[in-house]
């Protein structure tokens, strides 16, 4: 099975998990736009959703969606959403979208995290895949030099987030404890989020193979 097909699946599997009738939060990325194919074919009733980005928001929009502002909502039930890479305690690298920091926001707020991904996005230790932070833009410089002193490669991304950020990608990471350094750079100035999702990881995944879906459970 190619790498769309295993998206498809999972975003299909997700559907298991939304509940008629609650609120849906909603993250960002080409697994999340297969879910969000998926949850519109289903024709599931729910009253809402929460969206982490500008263009979750547009494409259920465009299904007919409606979609809340945060600020609105006191729950969310579940929240679906996709990572860069996901280690075996269910810590994630999120972010290659660019949309770290509200999808951080909208987990906050969420009894149950269903993470959605491929299997090549499973890994036994964190920090392959460079690690996305958002920085205030006059930081960008500053937060950089403070990266370098612990030992990462950051590069600028040419890109502005829906928050007017910029991210800086961090290259030459090994994260073997990740909820320690979540904390460390989360404590850097300038720093707005960083997209270490450990304090607060999934609660399941739904893991596309080439023998189908599994679920796993931290």
């Amino acid at each position: 099975m190619d790498q769309q097909e295993l998206k498809k699946a999972v975003g299909r599997a997700a559907l298991q998990y939304v509940k008629s009738g609650e609120i849906l939060g909603v993250g960002t990325g080409s697994t999340v736009n297969c879910f969000i194919d998926a949850l519109k074919e289903s024709g599931i009733s729910i009253p809402a959703c929460v969206s982490s980005s500008v263009r979750s928001t547009k494409k259920l929009e465009q299904y007919g969606f409606k979609v809340l502002d945060l600020n609105e909502v006191e729950r969310i039930g579940v929240y679906v959403d996709g990572a860069d890479e996901i280690d075996p305690h269910f810590a994630m690298i999120k972010g290659g979208g660019g949309a770290l920091t509200r999808e951080k926001i909208v987990a906050m707020v969420s009894d149950r995290f269903v993470c959605i991904a491929d299997q090549s996005k499973k890994v036994d230790v964190l920090g392959k895949f460079p690690l996305p932070i958002e920085v205030i833009p006059m930081a960008v410089r500053a937060v950089s030099r403070e990266l370098e002193k612990l030992g990462g490669k950051p590069v600028l991304r040419d890109f502005t987030t829906d928050n007017g950020n910029k991210i800086l990608d961090v290259h030459g990471l090994k994260i073997e404890d990740p909820v320690q350094w979540e904390q460390k750079l989360n404590q850097i100035v300038g720093v707005v989020t960083v997209g270490l999702f450990a304090a607060r990881g999934a609660d399941v995944l739904l893991l596309g193979t080439d023998e189908g879906v599994q679920t796993l459970k931290p």
